[in-house]
C-alpha cells in the first residue's frame, strides 16, 4: 500500500508558486513578485546609492536581471534571498561606473548631502509620540541621525550587512547567501558595524541620563 502524500501544496501566491507560473508563461505572477518586493529592494539599494532616480533605475533593472535568470533559480534559498544577491551586485556594478565619470558620481554626492529626509532616514528615525516632549523630539531625531550617518561611514561589505539583518531582518544563513560569504563572515561584518555605531551613538546616550533609546 502506497502511502498518502498529506504534504500540502504551496499556496497559489507563495514566492515558489509564482515563480513556477512565471516559468509557465504566465507574466502576471511575475508582476505579484515585483510588486510584493519592489518597495524592500529599493530600500536596499537606497543604502548603497543614495540619488533617488538611480535607486530606481538599479531596482528596474534588478527586476529584470532576476527575470531572466529566473529559470536558473533552483529554490536553494529563498526567492527574496536570491533577488537581494542580484539587487547588491547590480547596484555594486551601477557604483563602478559611475565612479569611471567623476561629474555624475560628484553629482550624486551632493544630491546624497542634500536629501535631508532621505528614505534611510525616515526608517531609522523613532517614531515620536505627540506627547513628547520638544527635548525628547529632538533628542530622538539627534540620535537617529547619529545612527543614519554611522551607517553611512561604514565601509560598504559591514553597511549591507548591518541593513541586511537590522532593517530587513534576514537570518546569519540568507545574509551569507545574498553576499555570497561565509556565515562567519557576515557574523564578524554585523559585530563590526553594531560595535561602530554603538560608538558613535554613546555619548549621546550618556547624555540622557536614566533614558534608554
Amino acid at each position: 500500500m502506497i502511502p498518502e502524500d498529506h504534504t500540502a501544496p504551496p499556496p497559489p501566491d507563495s514566492d515558489a508558486m509564482l515563480v513556477q507560473r512565471t516559468l509557465a508563461g504566465e507574466q502576471r505572477a511575475y508582476d505579484l513578485l515585483v510588486i510584493k518586493y519592489q518597495r524592500r529592494v529599493e530600500r536596499l539599494i537606497g543604502r548603497m546609492v543614495r540619488d533617488a532616480d538611480l535607486v530606481q533605475d538599479i531596482a528596474q533593472e534588478t527586476f529584470i536581471r532576476a527575470y531572466r535568470a529566473l529559470a536558473q533559480f533552483r529554490g536553494d534559498a529563498q526567492f527574496y534571498t536570491w533577488l537581494y544577491r542580484i539587487a547588491v551586485n547590480t547596484a555594486k556594478k551601477q557604483l563602478l561606473e559611475l565612479k569611471r565619470d567623476p561629474l555624475v558620481y560628484q553629482s550624486q554626492l551632493k544630491s546624497a548631502e542634500d536629501d535631508e529626509t532621505s528614505a534611510p532616514e525616515r526608517e531609522l528615525n523613532p517614531n515620536v509620540a505627540d506627547t513628547e516632549t520638544p527635548e525628547a523630539v529632538l533628542a530622538s531625531k539627534e540620535i537617529a541621525n547619529a545612527v543614519n550617518a554611522a551607517m553611512e561611514a561604514l565601509p560598504e561589505e559591514l553597511r549591507m550587512a548591518i541593513t541586511l539583518r537590522e532593517i530587513e531582518g534576514l537570518s546569519y544563513e540568507e545574509i551569507a547567501q545574498a553576499l555570497d560569504c561565509p556565515i562567519g563572515t557576515v557574523r564578524s561584518r554585523i559585530f563590526r558595524a553594531r560595535e561602530a555605531i554603538s560608538a558613535r551613538i554613546k555619548p549621546l546616550l550618556d547624555r540622557q541620563s536614566g533614558k534608554r533609546w
